[in-house]
């Protein structure tokens, strides 16, 4: 009996920007008895159905972007005789849309780090359920990836996790729903334990995938400073000094160590915290601006972020500490209006930020902003090939839209067009440039930089927003072409016996 792991994708680029970390949790999760899982993620190269045979296991995750590839893997690896096992967030929120097109013999839902060894257990015993609960693991429970299985050369960064869930609430995001918005925190012993180990392997980049670095806030301190009973503000001083603690470790690095996290703008008051994470390599932080106005925060229940001038001077003191920043901008809020997009750029860079990317507003299942819009549409929504909108995954990709929430004053092409046309004027080649000469040092640096702000922009703007299917395929040629060039950027030279210094 072969472990088959997979991370469907309909588009392979032959090159990964980050590692799947999941695959390889997973992976670790399998116990030694089964023998080492044969990984396939499909962001590099479609599976091989093949190698799936009749007994096998095979365990696919899935999110809504992947869960129509990942049932047509589930469907043909269930035609070949393997037991079929999903997981993943989308899996939890529609466990019978698995069983029921995807073929599911079972599903997962919540972490699988400690209940994936119980469903291998029940397949080899033959009393497999249908329903498993994985839960929400402690950080203590968090376990670390078996990267002696990637395989070598494939991926530019490699990706830890110190924390899982969120405390916040925003409309549009359904982590804290689904992860929870009580911080899950790993001991920082595990975590640098894990980064020795990929460092050791060659890698320099690490994406620190947190669902949110900056977990406690000074305005959390200072509500909870003002309660009488003081175990809150116990527990967030508690979480906020395993941070530093974290921190001052990975600032025990080799200097050429470079980290990515996902942080909120608020960390831009906390300069102690900007500092430490200067001294502790992480030179670059997504951020989530998703808009530039008052209206449009108050629209995703984000009050918390700043807005016009207040929002540029928050941005610019990440960079002002050597943190770059990846701005995440959306559009199509209620209150956007046609200058909102060009507001948008020039916010942008008045900010200095290094990196952007610019989303449409979706409604994806598990967030406010997807139940309020299916009730409404009410119980008789517009179908595309007998599918209704509402499980607008659903739809093959040549036919689905790109824009489902009705705008108060814009048509849902205008804000397609508009957000292409940001994407398009942000990096643009003189934009790029300019943005690099601030950046890099270096020409060989200058570079580099270009080439990987156009791989960025193919990758996640002409293959996610282009409706012309010839442009789409056209730019994922042109993204694997890159990927390949720039990989080398990113490598590292092993150090196998490193240690902190």
């Amino acid at each position: 009996m072969t472990i088959h792991l997979v991370n469907p994708s309909h588009v392979s680029f032959g090159i990964g920007v980050i590692t799947p970390r999941w695959l390889y949790v997973l992976a670790a999760a399998t116990p030694e008895s089964y023998g080492p899982p044969a990984i396939a993620d499909e962001t590099l190269e479609p599976i091989d159905m093949s190698t799936i045979k009749s007994g096998d296991v095979v365990g696919i995750g899935i999110h809504t972007g992947n869960a129509l590839r990942g049932y047509e893997v589930g469907t043909a690896a269930r035609r070949a005789g393997a037991t079929v096992i999903y997981g993943g967030i989308h899996a939890t929120l529609y466990p019978d849309e698995a069983r029921d097109i995807g073929g599911a013999h079972a599903v997962v839902s919540g972490d699988g780090d400690r209940v994936w060894a119980d469903v291998l257990r029940d397949c080899a015993a033959g009393t497999l359920r249908p329903t498993y609960n994985g839960g929400q693991v402690e950080g203590t429970d968090f376990l670390p990836a078996r990267w002696d299985l990637l395989p070598e050369g494939r991926y530019m960064w490699a990706s830890v996790q110190t924390v899982r869930g969120c405390p916040k609430h925003c409309s549009f995001c359904s982590v804290w729903r689904t992860d929870g918005q009580k911080p899950r925190q790993r001991g920082y012993e595990q975590v640098v334990d894990e980064v020795l180990d990929l460092r050791r392997r060659g890698f320099r980049f690490i994406a620190l995938a947190d669902d949110n670095f900056y977990p406690v806030t000074l305005e959390d301190l200072r509500m909870a400073a003002r309660r009488e009973d003081k175990a809150q503000l116990n527990r967030l001083q508690g979480i906020r000094a395993e941070r530093f603690a974290l921190m001052k470790e990975l600032a025990r690095l080799p200097n050429d160590s470079v980290f990515f996290t996902q942080i909120t703008m608020e960390a831009g008051e906390d300069p102690e915290f900007l500092e430490a994470m200067k001294k502790a390599h992480i030179k670059g932080a997504l951020v989530g601006v998703e808009s530039v106005t008052e209206e449009g925060l108050k629209s995703i229940f984000k009050n918390f972020n700043e807005s016009g001038d207040s929002l540029v001077r928050r941005l610019r003191a990440f960079r002002e500490h050597g943190v770059h920043v990846l701005g995440s901008f959306i559009f199509g809020l209620p209150g956007d209006r046609l200058d909102s997009f060009n507001a948008t750029l020039k916010v942008a860079k008045e900010a200095g930020i290094t990196f952007a990317q610019f989303v449409m507003l979706t409604p994806f299942p598990g967030t406010l902003d997807f139940a309020a819009w299916e009730k409404s549409l009410g119980d008789t929504p517009e179908r595309i090939g007998g599918i209704p909108i509402t499980r607008h995954w659903l739809i093959p990709q040549a036919q689905r839209p790109k824009v489902y929430m009705d705008h108060p004053v814009m048509s849902a092409e205008q804000i397609r067009s508009q957000t292409q046309r940001v994407w398009d004027q942000f990096y643009s080649l003189p934009n790029v440039w300019n943005r690099a000469a601030t950046s890099c040092v270096s020409l060989k640096a200058r570079l580099a930089f270009v080439l990987i702000s156009k791989i960025y922009r193919q990758m996640y703007a002409n293959t996610g927003i282009a409706t012309d299917s010839a442009r789409v395929n056209r730019s994922a040629r042109w993204a694997r072409w890159m990927a390949r060039v720039c990989r080398p950027f990113f490598a590292g030279r092993p150090m196998p016996e490193l240690e902190l210094q």
